[in-house]
């Protein structure tokens, strides 16, 4: 099965130890980029938009799938809840309605 979008939603990937999330999500997504099949999307919602910061442990990583043609969409309530305004260096600020529209059209896998 070919996934079009990957949904970010946190700063880690499972439950339990916060450091240990964040070197699965990092990892989870450096190989992302090494696939031959790339996702269409990865959507950042919630606290996934952190990812998009400068200072991110997963900027890199984002920065690499973009550069690769893959879109990367930010919840722009979710930046706005944050305070994000203005700091995130990497992909585009998108609405409920266009990841909605996203989503519904395309297969995708939520981590």
């Amino acid at each position: 099965m070919e996934v079009k979008a990957v949904v970010v939603g946190s700063v880690g990937l499972g439950h339990g130890d916060e450091k240990l999330g964040g070197i699965l999500l990092a990892n989870f997504l450096r190989l992302l980029g090494e696939r031959d099949s790339l996702p269409d999307y990865v959507i950042l919602w919630n606290e996934g938009v952190k990812l998009a910061l400068e200072d991110s442990m997963w900027i890199n990583h984002l920065r690499n799938l973009e550069s690769k043609g893959v879109r990367i969409i930010l919840c722009r309530t979710c930046i706005e809840y944050f305070g994000l305004e203005g700091k995130t260096v990497v992909g585009e600020i998108g609405n409920m309605a266009q990841i909605q529209e996203i989503l519904l059209k395309n297969v995708s896998l939520t981590v």
